[in-house]
């Protein structure tokens, strides 16, 4: 079997910790922003885990040890 490649478009949207968990931007973030509360635009700045189910997907598009 031959080297996995990894998809660049999906790693330089994602980040893996270093005990392997795979995190995410919050999306909406670009503009239309001023109509939302204060408490949702800070939520939108923080990293949030990948969902179980697109786990299994996203980790044989960023082949890492």
């Amino acid at each position: 079997m031959g080297k996995l490649k990894t998809i660049k478009s999906v790693a330089k949207r994602l980040r893996v910790t270093g005990k392997g968990k795979i995190l995410k931007k919050k999306a909406g973030q670009d503009h239309f922003n001023a109509r939302e509360s204060g408490k949702v635009t800070r939520h939108k700045r923080k990293f949030q885990s990948i969902n179980k189910v697109d786990l299994h997907n996203v980790k044989s598009f960023i082949p890492y040890k």
